[in-house]
């Protein structure tokens, strides 16, 4: 196994870990964005006001996604398990 092999995992693991987060990032995001207007327009100052929203919307985002994230992080792994021998040795 070479140094550029390593790096070149890291990297696909860390898009892979990226490409499974952004879907709840983004609702996560939005959904915060539209609660901080709500309050800036009613002048309503309360904190916990803006996690349960989010909170919601990341497990409604995870109940959608999670079979399409399962499948990104098992292609992965099944690609890295696959192509491991190839590099061994």
């Amino acid at each position: 196994m070479s140094t550029d092999f390593i790096i070149g995992l890291a990297g696909e693991a860390v898009f892979v870990v990226l490409k499974a987060s952004a879907p709840m990032l983004v609702l996560a995001l939005v959904v915060g964005l539209l609660v901080s207007i709500f309050q800036a327009t009613t002048q309503i100052q309360e904190q916990t006001l803006a996690f349960v929203p989010k909170i919601v919307a990341v497990f409604l985002s995870i109940i959608i996604f999670g079979p399409w994230i399962l499948n990104t992080v098992i292609d992965f792994t099944y690609n890295l398990l696959n192509n491991l021998h190839n590099y061994i040795g």
